[in-house]
């Protein structure tokens, strides 16, 4: 029993020694008062961007897309670009069936031949007959001549009394008949000619008709090579080869590449904090780029919501379509202000204490903080610039004021 007793009384004397060395330990009994020099990690305050922000992910498009319509109805022959294909102005895209416009081509051309023959069949036509109307002008003039001398030579016959005056009447009223008959038949020759020239611009008329719609198949023909309008990149093509496609129907959806927009994408929890106008910025090769929140879409899809963006420089060269990419959207953004790397359990507007390294001694600060942003933080007061604080391993240190920093 007394070896019992004896084990029992070693058994708690270590365990209060134990638990004093802890409780001493915890209060700073027994924590040393200094720090080795290369045993410490530090940040420097300094002056610069605090950005309180939100991530999302985003995915950069055209902002300027071109639809290019299908000419007429027809057969897709060949497509020689892919969707995602770069292509610069003029080049062949696809290739619709041409022979359907070849062949009106080679109607409307036979047609017209035909038309032009007709007109030169016309013209030759109204020069025989106008020379056919001169002539008959000519001889009704010719005879009201022969019945004017005539009854002169009647007068001076019935001066003599040569003839009776009824034979001089009669001369008269031939005269009178013959002159109305020539009127009238230069009335009707004028009427025919009228006639004639109308006819020829009829069919002149229509052979331009006929001209601007074989101009137009002529057109239509080289659409049917279906050609990138400006350089671009090929975003989809609707249809396949062998597929019958219909007038005015979309084939191709190409982007300029001139200018670009970003669609972004978040978890729908942080939906409230999206709201248009809010200020985003994108990284894109160590190159931040400012843009501004549009439409937001109302409805969440797969516990998300999407966003448009539209950028202050939409045609920076390092934008590129379809290319993923992180997005920033700024809750608050103080510039150029005194600032520490964002630290553990660091709060916004909250008071902290921390260790400022002055020579061979660090000294507890409590310093008060502003925005605490995603990397860094702002700093309100008690801390200047170039200040070295210790970012870790000083919790042991906290009992302390100050602790004797060795080299």
């Amino acid at each position: 029993m007394g070896a019992k007793k004896k084990l029992s009384i070693i058994l708690v004397a270590t365990f209060a020694i134990i638990v004093l060395a802890a409780i001493g330990f915890f209060s700073g009994i027994f924590v040393p008062n200094s720090l080795q020099l290369n045993n410490l990690e530090t940040v420097m305050v300094d002056r610069g961007e605090v950005i309180s922000a939100i991530e999302a992910t985003g995915l950069i498009e055209s902002e300027n897309e071109v639809i290019i319509l299908s000419p007429a109805p027809g057969i897709i022959k060949s497509i020689l670009k892919e969707p995602g294909t770069k292509v610069k102005a003029g080049d062949i895209i696809l290739q619709l069936n041409p022979e359907p416009v070849q062949s009106d081509i080679e109607r409307l051309q036979d047609q017209q031949e035909v038309k032009r023959n007709n007109l030169e069949k016309t013209r030759l036509s109204a020069q025989s007959t106008k020379l056919d109307l001169e002539y008959n002008e000519e001889v009704k003039k010719l005879k009201i001549m022969s019945l004017k001398s005539q009854l002169a030579d009647e007068q001076q016959l019935l001066e003599v009394g040569g003839i009776s005056p009824a034979k001089l009447e009669k001369t008269k009223q031939e005269i009178t008949l013959a002159e109305k008959d020539l009127s009238m038949l230069t009335e009707k020759n004028s009427i025919r000619l009228r006639q004639l020239t109308t006819d020829e611009k009829g069919q002149l008329l229509q052979i331009r008709i006929d001209e601007k719609v074989l101009e137009n198949k002529i057109e239509l023909l080289s659409k049917m090579s279906v050609k990138a309008p400006s350089s671009g990149i090929i975003l989809n093509i609707s249809g396949n080869e062998g597929e019958k496609v219909s007038g005015d129907k979309m084939l191709v959806r190409m982007s300029d590449l001139t200018s670009f927009k970003l669609t972004g994408s978040i978890d729908a929890q942080f939906a409230n904090q999206i709201k248009t106008g809010n200020v985003v910025f994108v990284t894109i090769e160590y190159e931040k780029l400012e843009g501004l929140i549009g439409n937001v879409t109302p409805m969440v899809e797969n516990s998300k919501v999407q966003f448009n963006v539209h950028l202050k420089e939409s045609s920076h060269p390092k934008l590129i379509a379809n290319q993923q990419v992180q997005i920033l959207i700024i809750n608050n953004h103080k510039q150029s202000t005194l600032r520490l790397p964002k630290l553990d359990n660091f709060e916004d507007g909250k008071k902290h204490k921390v260790f400022v390294i002055d020579d061979n001694r660090a000294v507890k600060k409590e310093i008060t903080l502003g925005v605490v942003g995603n990397d860094f933080c702002e700093i309100l007061s008690g801390l200047n610039e170039g200040n070295v604080i210790i970012s870790k391993g000083t919790n042991a240190y906290n009992h302390l004021a100050e602790i004797e920093i060795q080299n």
